[in-house]
């Protein structure tokens, strides 16, 4: 059932059910599809409709059945039968391929077959030429991470209203986890006419649930084993709206384990991860001479962490996708590679050579603030590890390469952490300083030309990830950077980009951009000139991000930081000023932290000196939410406030040439 999309998915992993094919193989499962197909039989004309309006989803989920038997030693038999239908011809390119993952090292595809249903009923079977196995992509060439394959399946003359079946068997001999087994899934957005998901277990192994959505019914007990069943059907989705944090944080999910507590997670975690190999001297020598003269337990910390992050590569495999096992930290080192446990397993083991403690943390990476109420592994659910440093209560995440020591990626932020060796679960911060200040100058010709310089220095959490994108860059590259950013303020021109030192990992990073300006001024009329304080990846960016969904019924993710930006713009003599934005101050969202004026803090200042030709912008944004999470309710409260910001921020200075007339004037 661990099947990907590749068209590039972002959180295509196992438990996404659009993509997880099967096969039913015993009388039990043939039962459940009876059922189904009585629901199918049900909505036909419906769904015939839905076919044939211009406003169908693209695909239709008709009939979706997976049974999982497991046994006492841990291994797991899958039975799955999926059918698809193709309501337009966006969902032909949708359902016309469809793969199945499975782990090679420990899993085997059984049975498996496919068909395309015409319209018409005629059935066209999918022959071997049709199912070939490709290696997963994500494992970036490393050897130690091509167990994951996927077996694609391409069907035949798909066309709208036609229908894709493909039913597989597969065995998993033992589990990914030893001692468990859970099973997280959540809807993958076409809706879905019936979905029926059976977990046959011993009697005596519990089956723990979190159910959202999902209809549990009764559990049945005969012959020392015990079968639970979820039923699911849903119709057209919501789309996801800009900037909204993941459907799995409101919507339909359901999360089954055999895992009492996440206390016994975390211990089922720290087991598998035990490893003689971290005391090796290779690793204490290692340890040693990043901190041999380091001043403070911290600061050794950092270099450990710097050289970790500069010098391991991450290999982007999300944890519980193979075996919750990482990899022997010996290895790790002679590899220069790894994936997020591999990651922890070398850095704690350095960490403790250097006499520092440190444990793993279990998290969610990505846009999911919370977890379901029962353990287990998921692709919204725990699929990542990081460390925490309780000594100097630090969390750190040495696959995130771009972030300083202290500071962590938003992407785990403000999230539950399970704490692998107390197994209790905290929080990751909500909040980190994050500055920004910038200042713009532009000097424009008598002949409309202008040449500009920009400088903006990045401090806190926004500095690393600046200079890491200058470290990683050729000279060129960084150049197509400050071009880039030069276009997406609506600007032509030429930009030349210089930066200080990238070498740093630590600190402030600082880049300044000098260049032309095409056509900036119009020197025979009237001029509507940007009142610009930034180029992009300001204020006025960052407020067009929160406003590009004008009214939120979904989460959004809110990201605090303070913004100072100042500019001046000259002109020259041939040109008149004729209109300057008014000075703005705004306040607005609920208080925070104590903060007097809510959650954002706003004020521009604009003054035109007549002498000097020059108009002088300051801006200052502080946008302190207190978590990275807001609500839609949250988003209404403040949504006022945000849309006078940027109403300034996208204000215009007016200019006129000496002696010119407005358009239409007769005077």
């Amino acid at each position: 059932m661990r099947a990907r999309n590749m068209a590039g998915r972002r959180r295509a992993f196992a438990a996404r059910l659009a993509c997880v094919l099967g096969a039913v193989l015993g009388t039990v499962l043939a039962a459940s599809v009876a059922q189904a197909q009585g629901a199918q039989d049900q909505a036909q004309d419906q769904a015939q409709n839905q076919a044939n309006s211009a406003d169908a989803a693209p695909a239709t989920i008709v009939r979706d059945v997976h049974l999982f038997v497991v046994q006492e030693d841990g291994s797991i038999t899958e039975h799955d039968d999926n059918v698809m239908r193709a309501n337009t011809r966006a969902g032909v390119d949708q359902a016309a391929q469809r793969y199945v993952w499975f782990n090679k090292d420990i899993e085997t595809i059984t049975t498996l077959s496919a068909q395309t249903i015409d319209p018409d009923g005629t059935v066209h079977p999918v022959g071997p030429q049709g199912i070939r196995d490709v290696q997963e992509p994500r494992s970036a060439g490393a050897p130690t991470f091509q167990d994951g394959v996927l077996r694609t399946v391409v069907y035949p003359g798909v066309r709208p209203g036609s229908q894709v079946r493909l039913t597989f068997g597969k065995r998993r001999a033992k589990p990914l986890q030893a001692g468990a087994f859970s099973y997280f899934v959540e809807p993958s957005g076409e809706p879905i006419e019936f979905q029926r998901l059976i977990f046959d277990l011993p009697a005596d192994l519990p089956l723990h649930v979190d159910a959202r959505g999902y209809v549990a019914l009764a559990p049945v007990t005969a012959n020392g084993r015990t079968r639970y069943i979820f039923d699911y059907s849903h119709g057209p989705y919501a789309l996801l709206e800009p900037g909204a944090v993941a459907y799995a944080n409101w919507g339909d999910r359901l999360m089954v384990t055999t895992v009492p507590s996440f206390a016994a997670f975390a211990a089922l975690y720290r087991e598998a991860a035990a490893d003689p190999s971290a005391t090796d001297p290779s690793i204490a020598a290692l340890a040693h001479a990043l901190t041999a003269d380091a001043r403070d337990p911290r600061e050794a910390a950092a270099r450990i962490y710097d050289w970790m992050r500069l010098n391991i590569r991450y290999v982007a495999l999300f944890l519980g996708e193979t075996q919750a096992v990482p990899h022997r930290a010996v290895d790790v080192l002679r590899n220069r590679y790894g994936d997020c446990k591999d990651h922890v397993a070398l850095f704690t083991a350095l960490l403790a050579a250097a006499g520092i403690r440190a444990e793993a943390a279990l998290v969610h990476l990505g846009p999911v603030y919370t977890l379901p109420d029962v353990p287990g592994y998921g692709a919204d659910a725990i699929n990542h590890v990081i460390a925490w440093l309780p000594d100097l209560g630090v969390f750190a995440d040495t696959s995130s390469g771009g972030v300083a020591f202290g500071y962590l990626p938003a992407s785990v932020m403000d999230r539950p952490a399970l704490l692998v060796d107390d197994g209790v679960m905290v929080r990751t911060p909500a909040t980190q300083p994050h500055a920004r200040d910038a200042w713009l100058a532009i000097d424009v010709g008598r002949d409309g030309e202008a040449v500009y310089r920009y400088h903006v220095e990045d401090d806190g959490a926004g500095a690393e990830p600046e200079r890491n994108t200058f470290r990683r860059a050729t000279r060129k590259e960084a150049q197509q950077v400050a071009m880039l950013r030069l276009r997406l303020t609506g600007l032509t021109g030429e930009a030349q980009i210089t930066t200080s030192a990238p070498d740093a990992t630590s600190g402030p990073f600082s880049t300044t951009t000098e260049g032309t300006l095409d056509h900036f001024v119009w020197p025979e009329g009237t001029t509507t000139l940007p009142a610009l304080s930034s180029l992009a990846g300001g204020i006025a960016t960052r407020i067009d991000a929160w406003l590009a969904q004008p009214h939120r019924t979904q989460p959004w993710a809110c990201v605090s930081g303070d913004y100072d930006e100042s500019a001046q713009m000259q002109l020259p003599a041939n040109v008149r000023v004729t209109d300057v934005p008014h000075d703005v101050s705004v306040q607005g969202g609920e208080e925070k932290g104590g903060e007097a004026g809510g959650a954002l803090a706003y004020a521009a200042r604009y003054v035109f000196d007549p002498l000097s030709r020059t108009v002088q912008i300051v801006r200052h944004l502080k946008a302190h939410f207190g978590h990275q999470m807001c609500s839609a309710a949250e988003f209404a409260q403040m949504r006022d406030a945000l849309v006078r910001i940027q109403r300034d921020t996208h204000a215009q200075i007016v200019v006129r040439a000496q002696g010119g007339r407005p358009a239409g004037s007769t005077d």
